[in-house]
């Protein structure tokens, strides 16, 4: 069992619901990342999900555009990534999820990527552009080393793409709330609580929300009918507007405390 499915197990039995925030690795600076990271567990996050940045992109708003930009400016690389999830396993076993798109694993080598992620102690692989059907080397080597592979769903997936990523995925589904891009909304479709339901009576694997949630109140309700809650682009905004590297890691650290306390509040229906 991996650490995401044994952090997954222990919340259902708590009858919690799980709490992923979402950092991009080097912005503004790795040791201050490493220090969010630090925060982000603290404050009550229950997984955390590392960006990887990539110049291209396309699935993310323009607040984690510019943080993938200040980070590919520091020359960031894979090399330095795999470091700072060593650096962070040291003191940790909250499970890690590199966030990315496929063009950089690919350069780096799939086999490699994998072998050198499952090292230094990353736990997942989201690769936001690689649809279940086109995804075989990459699980043929995160398999291989222990790794879940997680894939996506959305409000356009039909029945086939259910069915795929409930056959093919592991540790979670990721159900994207809206159409578009990442970023805060202030509302959610009213039928996001049925669709999400409707998934996870499609799969044994637990269904984490993102794409948008931003508040507290908007944790809360997606605690109330989903098995996690991803929380990126207000967080990284928090991160951008502070001044300084000390007010990045504080500010980072209470926010996320913020939405776990009102999670907390719910329970599941």
């Amino acid at each position: 069992m991996s650490r995401i499915e044994k952090k997954f197990a222990e919340l259902k039995k708590r009858g919690e619901t799980a709490l992923i925030p979402f950092v991009t690795a080097g912005d503004p600076d790795l040791a201050t990342t490493l220090a969010i990271m630090r925060a982000l567990e603290k404050g009550g996050a229950d997984l955390i999900e590392l960006g990887v940045p990539f110049s291209d992109p396309t699935a993310d708003g323009p607040t984690i555009q510019r943080s993938s930009q200040r980070a590919l400016k520091n020359g960031l690389s894979l090399p330095r990534i795999f470091d700072l999830v060593r650096e962070f396993r040291r003191q940790s076993e909250l499970p890690v999820i590199l966030f990315g798109y496929f063009n950089p694993f690919f350069h780096y080598g799939l086999k490699e990527f994998c072998r050198q992620a499952a090292r230094t102690g990353a736990d997942g692989i989201l690769c936001v552009d690689l649809p279940p059907e086109e995804s075989g080397e990459l699980k043929r080597w995160a398999d291989q080393e222990g790794m879940d592979v997680i894939f996506l769903l959305s409000p356009t997936s039909g029945a086939d793409r259910v069915r795929q990523v409930a056959r093919r995925g592991r540790g979670f589904v990721y159900y994207v709330s809206v159409t578009g891009v990442t970023g805060a909304r202030r509302s959610f479709d009213a039928n996001l609580r049925t669709q999400v339901i409707h998934v996870r009576e499609s799969t044994s694997l637990p269904v984490g929300v993102g794409f948008g949630i931003s508040t507290p109140a908007q944790a809360a309700w997606i605690a109330q009918f989903a098995d996690a809650a991803v929380v990126g682009s207000a967080l990284v905004a928090i991160i951008e507007k502070a001044k300084t590297g000390a007010q990045k890691v504080r500010r980072a650290g209470l926010f996320v405390a913020r939405l776990k306390r009102a999670m907390k509040r719910i329970k599941k229906r």
